[in-house]
């Protein structure tokens, strides 16, 4: 982590993810927007991410999100162009920082790579999209009016943020770098994301509810540090759980090293002691 300088790649993937944050969700919720089946999906999308994956202060960014996606509506095809450059820009840039990690030599090709990018931009918020869509057509069955369903299903919702997060961090890991990922590696590498990125959450509301010093400084725009903050610390868990999952797929390398040390160190102890044994070394 120290060689791949995670906290300086962490800082700058926020800075990319501040500038490209509206352009993505204005992407996505246009798309959304354009079949009629999801119409109110997008809102619903936009809530849950909001309730569940920024810890306190949702409502400052809540609200400051929204003008912001209100007044992209505004532009024109050009402006609505360089939108969509700007959400790519960010996916590019974790690819890169992916790659880097697992020592990537070999990219992809430029077709390729935008063909990635653009089914993630496109076919992305129709498959989530869709999961809500038949999440609320289950909620809505009368099977659901059991109590054991009923509790077994709260239970479910109350674990589906991590559940989402743990799968997200799975498909990051085994996907985005050019090189074969071992699925075990994967998961245990989300594992460690998806527990560290549930510990920070708890940490992270805990301290803005109990320690609001923030908000004597920075006043209004308080929600703007505080957004920063939280998208830095997520960048650094998702660096880190993809070193933990490089640092497995080198473990063959490893042993591999350690036999060769293993191996000198016993030629090197095998010629010492001949020296000894030969009758030039006992004359001597």
């Amino acid at each position: 982590m120290s060689h791949d300088r995670v906290n300086v790649n962490a800082g700058y993937l926020t800075y990319i993810t501040l500038l490209s944050i509206v352009p993505l969700l204005t992407v996505l919720l246009s798309i959304l927007s354009s079949f009629s089946i999801f119409s109110n999906t997008g809102q619903v999308l936009q809530d849950f991410l909001i309730q569940h994956f920024v810890p306190a202060a949702g409502d400052a960014v809540y609200s400051a999100l929204n003008e912001f996606v209100t007044n992209t509506t505004k532009m024109t095809a050009i402006g609505s162009t360089f939108l969509f450059v700007a959400a790519l820009m960010l996916i590019s840039n974790i690819d890169k920082n992916l790659n880097y990690i697992w020592r990537v030599k070999v990219k992809r090709r430029a077709v390729f790579s935008f063909s990635m990018y653009w089914m993630i931009l496109t076919l992305g918020p129709v498959l989530v999209g869709a999961s809500i869509v038949v999440t609320s057509y289950l909620t809505s069955l009368k099977l659901l009016e059991h109590e054991a369903l009923t509790g077994a299903y709260n239970l479910f919702l109350r674990w589906l943020p991590a559940i989402l997060s743990y799968f997200a961090f799975v498909g990051l890991y085994l996907l985005v770098p050019n090189k074969k990922i071992y699925f075990k590696h994967a998961m245990f590498g989300a594992f460690v994301a998806t527990a560290l990125f549930e510990l920070s959450k708890k940490g992270f509301a805990y301290y803005i509810t109990q320690f609001p010093s923030y908000q004597l400084i920075y006043g209004a725009i308080a929600a703007i540090p505080i957004l920063f903050l939280w998208i830095y610390l997520c960048w650094m868990i998702v660096l880190v759980g993809a070193e933990f999952t490089a640092a497995l797929g080198e473990k063959e390398q490893w042993s591999k090293l350690e036999g060769v040390i293993q191996s000198v160190a016993d030629n090197s102890t095998d010629i010492k002691e001949q020296h000894i044994d030969s009758p030039d070394s006992k004359s001597e």
